[in-house]
């Protein structure tokens, strides 16, 4: 018989059983590790692009100043518009020089009507002197005379000389072969030559010059890659000019030469590139970017996306042993940025996370996804 008591003991002892099995070993966290894609590092010899800023300029921007004053009476070309050397451009008001040229003529005349005079009186003295009628003083007083006249005489054909230059500049001439820029002064305009701007500017657009900076240590390292800064400019391949659209210009271009002095305040070196501009593209006054082709032997280079950068420093996140472990690197940057190439801090059967390192934190374990290489193309 079963009693209150026992039967109170039963129950206690199955909620107690109940509360055990409820109050078990939690299920195992199945949760699976995150896929990257991942990189294996290796060496190769590659063709790298590096990219500089470069502005445009004509072969030769000659602006042109009048060089007399005066009203502009004609304006003979137009904006844009391809001129030869020695063709008129444009006309000052002509009158006022022409009529100081009619009087340095008349002034020369009359100058050697006053030495023709001179000479006689002279002439005429030292006779007398001679015959002992005058004194030695007459006879000096006179050929002092001549000389005076004959000084006249050089000043007059000086004053012509510098009257028929005033009248010649009265017609700006083009002083090159070139095209015509901006025509910011129009007929009736008074013009001189201290205006604040150009009549216009006449660039020679036939060829191109295209100007860049590099570093220092850029400058060092092609110089001492090619032995001297002379076969530098003798043996380096022609370069690319990338317009402001992105376009690639073609033909190519060749460096000519190499600033011998660096910019203290941007610690760069200024180089000139001339390029053909047969087909008139290139515009003085534009801008571009400047390919140079570098050539790199057993170089690490990887994509810029599989780095990051904190507080100016450039890391990787390596994977050893499953877990993405951050790794500082020193870099060049290559291709426009693109790419760096790898200095120090990674060495060949590294490997690393090849993207969405910006989601990464050190030290998480990962699955690699997939694995390239980083030498993607080899020269």
């Amino acid at each position: 018989m079963v009693t209150k008591k026992s039967m109170i003991k039963q129950m206690m002892m199955f909620i107690c059983g109940v509360i055990l099995v409820s109050c078990g070993q939690a299920p195992v966290n199945t949760q699976k590790k995150p896929e990257y894609a991942v990189i294996k590092i290796s060496t190769a010899n590659k063709e790298l692009q590096t990219s500089y800023s470069a502005s445009i300029r004509g072969k030769q921007d000659i602006h042109i100043y009048p060089q007399v004053s005066g009203f502009l009476t004609k304006l003979n070309v137009k904006e844009g518009q391809n001129v030869r050397k020695g063709q008129i451009l444009f006309v000052i008001d002509q009158v006022p020089y022409q009529a100081a040229l009619q009087t340095a003529k008349a002034n020369v005349e009359a100058a050697r009507a006053t030495v023709a005079t001179s000479e006689l009186t002279y002439n005429s003295k030292k006779q007398l002197f001679e015959e002992k009628v005058i004194s030695e003083f007459d006879l000096q007083t006179s050929y002092n005379s001549l000389l005076t006249a004959k000084a006249q005489l050089a000043q007059a054909d000086a004053q012509l000389v510098n009257a028929a230059n005033n009248l010649s500049y009265t017609e700006v001439k083009s002083p090159s072969d070139g095209v015509v820029g901006k025509l910011p002064y129009r007929v009736g305009s008074l013009v001189s030559a201290n205006l604040p701007q150009p009549l216009t500017t006449v660039s020679d657009n036939s060829s191109m010059y295209i100007y860049f900076s590099m570093t220092e240590n850029q400058l060092l390292e092609l110089t001492r890659k090619y032995g001297s800064k002379a076969k530098f400019l003798e043996e380096m391949p022609p370069i690319t000019l990338q317009l402001n659209d992105k376009s690639i210009y073609d033909p190519k271009g060749k460096i000519e030469t190499i600033s011998g002095v660096i910019d203290a305040s941007t610690g760069t070196v200024s180089l000139r590139a001339l390029f053909p501009n047969e087909d008139e593209l290139l515009q003085s006054g534009g801008s571009g970017n400047v390919i140079i082709p570098v050539q790199k032997q057993n170089s690490i280079v990887i994509p810029q996306k599989t780095t990051y950068e904190l507080q100016d420093k450039v890391f990787v996140y390596k994977v050893v042993d499953g877990v993405a472990t951050s790794t500082p690197i020193q870099v060049t940057r290559v291709n426009g940025g693109k790419e760096y190439i790898v200095n120090s801090g990674l060495n060949i059967g590294d490997v690393i996370v090849a993207e969405g390192v910006g989601l990464l934190r050190d030290g998480t374990a990962i699955e690699p996804k997939s694995t390239t290489n980083n030498q993607t193309k080899e020269g």
